[in-house]
């Protein structure tokens, strides 16, 4: 009985093993197999690479780089940098270009991954959670070429979400362009875009908090999203006494704080107090409910839409009835005229003959006068 049971439990531990160990698979293999070994007329050349990066910044998994060659001799490098998530990459992205513009490199925007950017002898992009940036080595390829390896090497990504963070969209003004803001996943991060703040310490990034901020002339406007009312709460408790901490220490403060739904908003260097609460007054947060069960106002809201629905496709109704009267009627009007027009310059145009002397008349009424008597039928 004993050997029946070992006999029987083997199978279940080796079924479960087998089902752990690719969950379990090496992140840099994994990694590893995001760099093609093709890539247009480009062939990878030597073994990939591990490299060590800052990844506690950005939340970074693991990062990885190989070489490419072409027929024609061009070589390029690739890094590859694999997230833990979207926002992570996108972190990346917001940090090289704010190094590269500090770094007077000049930049442009490219239609490659979700967000990318050419800057001289290099392009970095992001598209899902994998930041990647190619570089132009040993013999220097040209722009035309470096553009093109790295939209063919985009296309073998998985998109992810497919847009930026929507934080980033909560900021006054984002839709303008103008604005180059920086990204955070984590306090390092955060403490890396604006250092020397203090209050900062009061934030606690667990739970997937994120933070935007950008400048708007000699302000710097920051917002911490916390993805619970609870976080939100405990945190801004903290970081009131943080404040009042700082204060009473003579220590640098923000110029502005306040707390926006999720959201903790701060303005720093900011010429007044006044302006800076005027930027704070440009946030929003659009408040989202997702029942846990099934939603009591679910009635309500579908007799709501079936009536503006109904409503919608009995105005386009009228409206195309309305619209296909009129032109039928003009169309009409318009034939119609012509045609009558037709008709009367056809009939002034033909000859007309009056033959009535060779017509028999009866004179019934005895109204019309007897011009002639022997010419007229006798009773």
């Amino acid at each position: 009985m004993q050997k029946i049971r070992f006999f029987s439990t083997v199978p279940v531990i080796v079924l479960i093993l087998l089902a752990v160990v690719p969950a379990n698979a090496d992140p840099f293999e994994e990694a590893a197999k995001l760099l093609p070994d093709r890539v247009g007329s480009f062939k990878k050349i030597g073994q990939v690479r591990g490299f060590d990066d800052d990844g506690d910044v950005f939340n970074g998994r693991v990062n990885v780089s190989s070489d490419y060659q072409s027929t024609s001799g061009e070589r390029l490098t690739v890094l590859l940098f694999k997230n833990a998530s979207d926002s992570g990459a996108y972190a990346r992205v917001r940090q090289a270009d704010g190094s590269r513009r500090a770094g007077q490199a000049e930049l442009k925007t490219v239609n490659i991954g979700t967000l990318g950017y050419a800057a001289g002898d290099s392009v970095f992009f992001y598209k899902g959670s994998v930041y990647v940036d190619v570089r132009s080595g040993g013999r220097s390829a040209r722009p035309e070429t470096l553009l093109d390896f790295a939209r063919q090497f985009a296309e073998t990504l998985d998109k992810g979400d497919g847009d930026i963070p929507s934080l980033v969209k909560h900021l006054p003004g984002w839709e303008s362009g103008t604005l180059h803001p920086a990204y955070a996943v984590s306090l390092p991060g955060l403490k890396e875009n604006l250092p020397n703040q203090p209050v900062f310490d009061a934030i606690n990034f667990a739970g997937g908090v994120e933070a935007a901020s950008a400048r708007y002339d000699s302000a710097q406007l920051v917002i911490v999203e916390f993805n619970t009312p609870q976080l939100a709460t405990d945190n801004n408790a903290r970081i009131v006494v943080k404040i009042q901490e700082l204060r009473s220490q003579g220590q640098p403060l923000p110029t502005a704080y306040r707390r926006v739904g999720n959201y903790a908003v701060f303005v720093f260097d900011a010429p007044t107090a006044e302006a800076a609460n005027q930027l704070i007054d440009q946030v929003k947060y659009q408040q989202v409910v997702q029942w846990l069960g099934e939603n009591p106002f679910s009635y309500e809201k579908a007799t709501r839409e079936f009536t503006e629905t109904t409503l919608g496709v009995f105005v386009s109704v009228v409206k195309a009835s309305g619209l296909a009267l009129v032109s039928c009627l003009a169309i009409g009007g318009l034939f119609g005229t012509v045609l009558f027009r037709f008709r009367r310059a056809q009939q002034r145009a033909r000859e007309a003959y009056a033959d009535s002397d060779a017509m028999l008349r009866l004179n019934l009424d005895e109204l019309t006068p007897e011009s002639d008597p022997a010419r007229l039928l006798r009773p």
